[in-house]
Order: C-alpha cells, then structure tokens, then sequence
C-alpha cells in the first residue's frame, strides 16, 4: 500500500511551474510590515517576523507577487505621493522587489471601485501580473482583505493580528498563524494536487465514485476530469441525488446509478442482496483501477471492500482509518481544503493530473443538449430559496424580504426551484420576484444562470452551478460546515450570515438553535450591497 500524505515534500519530482497559483497579492500593513497608522515616514517601516523568508519562498516558487493596500492617508493629507513611494522602496530594501504594487488612494467617503473590500485592487494587480484573480491568493490580516479576494474570485488567507475581530477570524476561508504559515499553506496546497510520480501511460477503465447529492458530483469534477485525462475510459458511480449533476460533467463514459445506505442521509438497510448485485455490476465494468471520491465526514472503506470483491486491482482513496489491503494508495488531507481541490489531489495521489490549458476550477461539459424552452431575455438575477437540507436554508420570510429590497432597488428577480419547492418559491417570489419553481431540471436551472448577473443562495447545490459556469454568487451561508471548504469555489462571492453562530461546524442537517440564528438575521440591504458589489450595473 502506497500513502501519500498531501502535504507533498515531492518539490524535486515536481514541474516549477504553479498548478493553482500564478500570484499571491499581500496586504502592507498588519501584514509585511507592523501598522504604524498613515505612515509617511521610511525610518518606521518594521517588517513583521519571517516576512523576509516566507516572501523568497514565494519568488523561489516561481509566484509573482503584488502588493493590494488601501491608503487613504493619501487622501486625507497626512502624507504625499513621494513620502509614500519612499515607504515602499523602503520596504523593497527590507523585503525584496514586489512585481506590482496596486494602492488605492482613496477614503471611505469616496465611494470608488478599488478601495478594499471592494475587489477592484484585486482586479488591477491580477491584470498587471498577467493573471486572473481566482489564479491569485490575498493574504491580508483584516476582513476587507478577505472580503476583496472573495468579491474578485481569489482565494484568501486571513492572518489575525491584535486588531483582527474576532468576526473576522470567524468569516474567513483559511487562517494562518503568521505570514510564513500563510506561505507554507500556499505552497503545500499547490504541491498537494501535482502527482507524486506522474504516469508514463494510460490507465484503461477507471471506476470513479462520488455517491452524493448533486453539489457534492459538481464539485468533483476537477478531480474526475483529471482521472478522464490519462485514461481511456471513466465510469462514474454516483448516488440517485448526484445523477443529473453528473450528466453535467465532462470526462465520463459511463454512469452507474446506485445508492450507498453508508452515504445517504436518509438510508434504507442494508441489503446483503443488493450489495451483491452492485458488487456484480462494479465488476461488469471491468475496471483497471478505482478513485474513491468522498467528503472529509465519509469513509471509502466500505465502497473499497466491495470493489476488492469486485475484482478492481488498484483502488486509491482518501482515509483516515487503516484501510487494511482494502486500498492501494491510502490519501491523507488536511481538514479544511475547499472540496475541489481534495478530490484534485486525491487524483493526483493516483498519478492524474489535469493536462495543460484546464484550469482547476468547476466547469459543465460543453455539448450540454439545450433544454426545453429559451432561456429569460434581458438582464436579471436569480434567487434559488431552496436547500438540500434545513439548516442551510434561510427562512422563506427573508428571502422574501430579500426579493422585495432587490426589486425595488431596480433588478428583474427570477426565483427558482425544484418540482417539490413550488410552495416556497411562490412565497418567496409574490415579494416582486417572477415564479419559476419547478419548471427546470439541473441542465435547464443551469441554462437560467448561464444568464445571470448573479445568484443569491445558500450552500446548496446551486451554488456550486453557478460556480462552474462563473457566475457571481451572493452567499448566504449557515456555518454548520466550513466556508473554506464549501464555498462557491473561485468565483466571485460575498459570504453573508453570522459565521460565529453556536451551529459552527456541527454539520447539522436540521438548525440546532431556535429561530436560525445564523441566516434569519441576514439583512435584506447587505443583500443588495453585495449584488452592487458583484454585478455593478
């Protein structure tokens, strides 16, 4: 049995080039350098500890790097233009060249498109490096750090410092302790999805398996498009819930719909009948190999064991528990690592990797059969009220207020949902909202989208559509899960909800906590202000 650990020491047998990244855009101060308030004076620039070295880690890597800083003491008068620039060549002295620095000069009052949280700092230094911003990670110490990297379709690293809120620390995708930390997870989550030992052939008939609900196919398919890659034919098994999103997907063959009772939410009993058809199905498929996909809760053994009896030669899969001769290679993942990216490295533990021009993000296969019906004309956002269990859904009522503070702010508000959500979507969208509660499937809900401006949801499902065919997502996301894990991934997103709620990581499917804290306190104008974030008109 081969274990691979996804901290990946392999840097020797791995191309220089960067898998996930091309940049890593930094906040000044709190974040190089100590925060002296509206410094204009070069002798006060004190970088913070082990910047110098976290930084040449980066350049040594091959990562372009930026520096992303509001400076309104610029505006506000407490120092020039000059005073400023000798400040940063100061801080170049200490700490290395930057490729760009991106400053915004301006104050709170202004109203401008740059000045953090907005993403527009974000925009320029991707566009001055070369790049695009969901190839950029932002590491910054406070939330309007965070909240401009996710508004730009970057990833973000929160480093706390004394003046970082704990709400902030709470809201943010990733943590680390100090800017070197910060760095060693950049670097180890690009080595973590390149192959230890690349293959040299094809693979013949891979058996792939995400036996989940429809979010949780969609945000496989880096790492099954990576499997599709070096082998000439990909089965995927998924469960009744996944199967319309994974005909979505491109890079498979084949789809084997069968439920799991050791995956689903809801399970009928075992059936030791049943278990003998599927293991007699899995080996009709005449398997090379198998890539067990499963979330960080669930456990691959099970599935291995029946593809062992199945006659599979080489199966590799992500766990924790001794897996006995059940795997061949055994995958280890740090908690926390958003899902397309662990289903990514997981593949390349396997020796698949994505092949050169796709990038690691969600995408729909192109030869999607157009949907019965056109798609809406003119410009419109979209509104999906609905989740795929309680506790991440927020309450109809607020949606509806939701609905109505978007229209009357001036936008046409399409609802949706599916065929058993008629009841809620016609409550959410008697607020101002046009009704199309279950009048699409996935392929057709995927067709409205395609049109929107931006998509207000919760963590469900349709997020990670939209996500897959970029469009910005507003969302509004209970925390029983982690944001950084399950967030709409590389693509632009406002994070609205109470993050620090007592649900925290409990993974609950029903609210824990009386009256929902989390989502039912969400205010319909921070709603309109993150769509005016998103999708300026």
């Amino acid at each position: 049995m081969f274990m691979s650990l996804s901290q990946g020491n392999f840097s020797a047998m791995n191309p220089s080039a960067p898998a996930l990244y091309d940049a890593v855009l930094l906040d000044r101060d709190g974040t190089l350098v100590e925060d002296v308030p509206y410094n204009g004076d070069p002798e006060k620039v004190r970088p913070l500890p082990g910047a110098r070295e976290a930084l040449d880690r980066l350049r040594a890597a091959g990562l372009r790097l930026a520096v992303v800083t509001n400076q309104s003491g610029l505006a506000r008068g407490y120092f020039t233009e000059c005073e400023m620039h000798a400040v940063h060549a100061r801080i170049e002295e200490l700490l290395g060249p930057f490729d760009h620095w991106a400053v915004c000069p301006h104050d709170d009052t202004d109203g401008c498109a740059c000045r953090k949280p907005a993403p527009g700092l974000v925009h320029e230094a991707a566009r001055a490096l070369g790049t695009a911003p969901r190839r950029c990670v932002l590491v910054g110490d406070i939330g309007r750090d965070m909240a401009a990297a996710l508004a730009a379709g970057a990833t973000g690293i929160l480093v706390p410092t004394p003046v970082t809120r704990p709400e902030e620390v709470a809201e943010a995708p990733a943590v680390a302790r100090d800017l070197p930390g910060a760095v060693a997870e950049i670097l180890r989550r690009d080595r973590a999805v390149r192959p230890v030992a690349p293959r040299t052939g094809r693979a013949g008939t891979v058996l792939v398996a995400r036996s989940d609900s429809a979010g949780d196919v969609l945000v496989t398919g880096p790492g099954i498009r990576a499997v599709a890659a070096g082998a000439d034919r990909v089965a995927l098994l998924c469960g009744p819930r996944g199967r319309a999103a994974a005909e979505l997907l491109p890079g498979i063959d084949e789809i084997i719909e069968w439920p799991l009772p050791w995956i689903d939410g809801s399970p009928e009993p075992v059936d030791p009948d049943d278990m003998r058809r599927l293991t007699a199905r899995l080996a009709a498929v005449g398997a090379d190999e198998a890539v067990v996909f499963t979330s960080f809760h669930q456990s691959a053994l099970p599935l291995a064991l029946l593809l062992r009896m199945a006659g599979v030669p080489r199966i590799s899969a992500i766990s924790d528990d001794y897996p006995g001769a059940l795997l061949d290679v055994r995958h280890r993942v740090p908690v926390g690592v958003p899902e397309p990216e662990r289903a990514l490295s997981l593949a390349a533990a396997a020796g698949f990797t994505l092949p050169a021009g796709d990038e690691p993000m969600l995408r729909l296969r192109a030869d999607l059969p157009a949907p019965a019906g056109d798609r809406p004309a003119g410009d419109y956002l979209v509104v999906h009220p609905g989740a795929s269990v309680p506790a991440r859904a927020c309450p109809p009522e607020r949606y509806a207020e939701i609905v109505a503070a978007l229209a009357a702010d001036g936008h046409r508000v399409l609802v949706t949902g599916g065929p058993g959500e008629r009841e809620l979507t016609a409550r959410v969208a008697a607020a101002g909202g046009t009704d199309l509660g279950g009048t699409t499937d996935l392929a057709g809900l995927a067709r409205i989208l395609a049109g929107a401006r931006c998509l207000v949801v919760g963590n469900t499902g349709p997020a990670h559509l939209a996500a897959a065919l970029g469009v910005p997502v507003v969302s509004l996301f209970a925390p029983t899960v982690p944001f950084g894990q399950w967030g709409p991934y590389r693509v632009p997103t406002v994070r609205l909800g109470d993050a620090g709620a007592a649900c925290r990581d409990t993974r609950a499917a029903r609210c824990p906590v009386a009256g929902h804290p989390c989502l039912s306190g969400v205010d319909p104008a921070r709603v309109v202000a993150a769509v005016r974030r998103l999708a300026p008109g």
